[in-house]
């Protein structure tokens, strides 16, 4: 039976220790889920930056 996902919402930071804190667990027991957790992380934060990009040049054509 497959586990239900669940979301939960931390800053950068806060990623950034859970990883940190996995780090410091065996190997072999944390490794899928820091792969797991670094690919989400990846294609939110690369989101974030197109969306921003879109955003600017969007803003930087209103002014003109």
């Amino acid at each position: 039976m497959e586990m239900p996902e669940i979301k939960i919402m931390v800053t950068l930071d806060e990623t950034n220790l859970i990883l940190e804190a996995l780090g410091e667990m065996p190997f072999v027991r944390v490794h899928q889920l820091i792969a797991k957790i670094q690919q989400q992380a990846q294609r939110q934060l690369q989101t974030a930056q197109d969306t921003t990009a879109i955003e600017n040049v969007t803003g930087s054509q209103d002014e003109h």
